[in-house]
């Protein structure tokens, strides 16, 4: 659930109390087992703000969040460490960092001592340089070995509850996402959870020849392919019919 203005997709849908508690509703209703807040828009060429701003967007709901939902997971997308802190300090129980720790050298002494769950994931550069030329010798080695660098320095730090999303459209071209995509199951022999996020993102629309708004269908193609590779959780705008994919291909695996 974005709290910004210009998210790619749904930005200035739910940037209001009442309509964040509404929408939270129908996440839950509708099946989703972590709610993911987000007030810093990572869109490519997305507009950065203070932490003073992120944080005035996070500290009106997360208490409201947690005292109407509580026994929901809720986690906050930030790569700030002191936005990490205080929204742990608001209820939040797991920390979702675009930059695994590249945008504050901060974030990993923070993890430690805060001892929640963290995802971390790849990004080459910033939401507002990513898409400029990203550039790769072999983007699934480079990515593996990304998260085995990023893995041993948290781990020797104490961090144990760790995930991983390897980051499809943040400094990747069209081409390397797909490389990434389906060579997914390489990550694997890292032995941690894979986070992916892929919804109504660019790398489904384009192929299609459409925009975010219709990507729903493919969004829900690529959703159920990853699961299949072993995806453990699915970010996505559209939680039914994510929960959907989850329901038809745990069956799937179990029953035939």
């Amino acid at each position: 659930m974005n709290l910004t203005e210009d998210s790619f997709y749904d930005g200035g849908q739910f940037n209001t109390i009442k309509k964040a508690i509404s929408q939270c509703n129908k996440m839950l209703d509708d099946g989703a087992e972590i709610i993911d807040v987000g007030a810093y828009s990572s869109r490519p060429n997305a507009k950065h703000i203070s932490i003073d701003d992120e944080w005035n967007r996070l500290k009106k709901i997360l208490p409201i969040i947690n005292k109407e939902f509580p026994k929901n997971i809720l986690s906050v997308d930030t790569f700030r460490s002191e936005i990490a802190k205080r929204s742990v300090e608001y209820g939040a129980d797991i920390i979702n960092d675009i930059s695994a720790g590249n945008l504050d050298p901060k974030m990993f002494d923070t993890i430690a001592n805060l001892e929640v769950p963290y995802i971390i994931m790849h990004m080459q550069g910033s939401p507002q340089n990513m898409q400029n030329n990203p550039n790769y010798n072999c983007i699934n080695k480079e990515v593996y070995h990304y998260f085995s660098k990023k893995i041993k320095k948290l781990q020797e730090k104490g961090v144990s509850q760790i995930i991983i999303d390897p980051g499809f459209g943040f400094g990747k071209t069209l081409e390397h996402n797909y490389q990434l995509f389906n060579n997914l199951e390489i990550l694997h022999n890292l032995g941690l959870p894979i986070l992916v996020g892929v919804s109504r993102k660019s790398m489904i629309y384009e192929v299609l020849e459409t925009d975010a708004k219709s990507a729903l269908n493919g969004t829900s193609v690529i959703n159920a392919l990853c699961l299949n590779k072993g995806a453990s959780i699915l970010r996505v705008h559209d939680v039914k019919e994510a929960a959907e994919c989850v329901k038809l291909i745990n069956f799937a695996k179990n029953k035939i």
